[in-house]
Formats: C-alpha cells, structure tokens, sequence
C-alpha cells in the first residue's frame, strides 16, 4: 500500500511502540556480548517487549521464523536468530526490531560492535553509518522528495570508499511494515516521490566496507555481501513534519 498521511491517534500510537522499540534495542545493546548467541539475543527481545504490550511486528511476517533480525559481519539484513550462531569478540552486529501496538507498525534498526573492536575502520563504518542515516533525517520536511533524502545520506559518505547498498531501501511504514514509497540511500535531490506532512518513513542506510553488491543466503532471508566485506546498518521511523521530522523511535529523554 502507499504510505499516506497519518492521523493523531495513529501518530500516538506509532509514538508509544517506538517508545518500546527503543526500549528493547538500547537493553540488547546493552546486554550483547561475545559467547552469546543471536538467539540468545531475540529471546532476550521478546522477554523485554512482552510486558511492555506491544507485538513483535516481523515474526511470521511472510514467514519470518523469529521476533527480530540479527545480522552479523558480512551479513547486512534479515539474518534469522540461530542457537549455533555465536558471537565473536569484535563483531559488527546488526539489531533490526519491529513493534506492532494498537495497529500500528515503527521499525528501527542499530548496529553494535561486539566486545573490542578488531579494527579501526569497523568502529568508523559503525559511526558513519549512524551519521549517514542522521544526515538522511535532517533533510526531511514537508514536501520533501525522496531524492532529496537519498542525495543527504549519500552525500554524508563521499568522502569515504563504502558500498551504499541499492538492492535494499527505506520505505513507508505505519498501517503496514512495508508502504510504498521507497526511500533509496542514493540519489538526486529533486528526484522521486513528493512526501507530506505526517506521513511516517523509514530511513535506513546499508554500508559496506567493500562493494555495494548483495546476495540472499541459502535460508532465504539473510542478505550478504557478494565480496565478503563487513557492513552496518541503522534504522529510524520517523514523522514528517511542517519544518522537520520527529524521530518516533529513539528514547525521549
């Protein structure tokens, strides 16, 4: 469906599930560490959401198997929990979450590097990765087009010789996980879609140490790097506003 422009009760409600969300994203940021395994980490999600009342919104999503995606090194999205998949000290750990709660859908995503980094240019891809997808927000307002966002996130990584992953882009979310448009980590301002006001979006750059270029594993869903490079990724559903955009999935103070 195409996104459209959200009502105040459906705003309050994507408020309060992003509240949620951020909640369960900054304790599993928190609690990671090397020897656990991903599915240690989406029990520990759906333990932390259930009292909260919101629904995981990705399990049984087109068959998704489990609560959350975790996503390690190589792998850039969609990697399915597994008990045999444990965590190494200096992974690059991608946590992606989406809260169902009074119909309503606010998806975010953030990357944590495991124990101590191996590298330099891994705590740098992180960061950067964060500040592109900043970079996307801050250009957001009434009437922006979805060029215009893509042109911000890319122009913030110009300087830098990642892979600004094409296959995969933000999107509208709200009613449904997925709304069209989509919002591409790339592109020329003036360009695209207009968006309006209340509308609500994802923004969220996939990055790459090496090549853009990306594969679907064997299981279907997890998404890698056809050159074995590491990645990141980071999430923000965020409200248009008249001037700006209000970021619905980060803690308030």
């Amino acid at each position: 469906m195409v996104t459209r422009a959200k009502t105040a009760s459906e705003i309050a409600a994507m408020g309060e599930g992003g509240q949620m969300l951020a909640s369960v994203l900054q304790t599993l940021r928190q609690r990671l560490e090397p020897g656990m395994s991903t599915k240690d980490l989406a029990d520990i999600a759906a333990a932390e959401l259930k009292p909260l009342g919101g629904e995981p919104a990705f399990k049984g999503y087109q068959g998704f198997p489990d609560v959350i995606c975790i996503s390690v090194n190589d792998e850039v999205v969609h990697g399915i929990p597994c008990a045999d998949k444990i965590i190494k000290d200096g992974d690059i750990v991608g946590l992606d979450f989406g809260v169902l709660w009074k119909g309503m859908i606010t998806d975010a995503a953030i990357s944590v590097i495991a124990g101590r980094a191996k590298q330099k240019g891994h705590v740098e891809l992180v960061a950067n990765t964060e500040a592109a997808m900043l970079a996307g927000i801050a250009a957001v307002h009434d009437k922006v087009r979805t060029g215009d966002i893509g042109f911000a996130v890319q122009d913030s990584l110009k300087t830098h010789s990642y892979g600004i992953v094409r296959d995969l882009v933000g999107h509208g979310v709200g009613h449904e996980l997925h709304e069209d448009p989509n919002i591409p980590n790339y592109g020329r301002a003036d360009t695209g879609p207009w968006l309006e006001k209340n509308m609500t979006i994802a923004i969220e750059p996939m990055i790459t140490l090496g090549s853009e270029k990306v594969y679907i594993a064997k299981d279907g869903w997890t998404v890698l790097t056809a050159d074995g490079s590491w990645s990141a990724h980071f999430e923000h559903t965020v409200l248009i506003t008249s001037d700006g955009a209000e970021i619905l999935t980060s803690l308030s103070a």
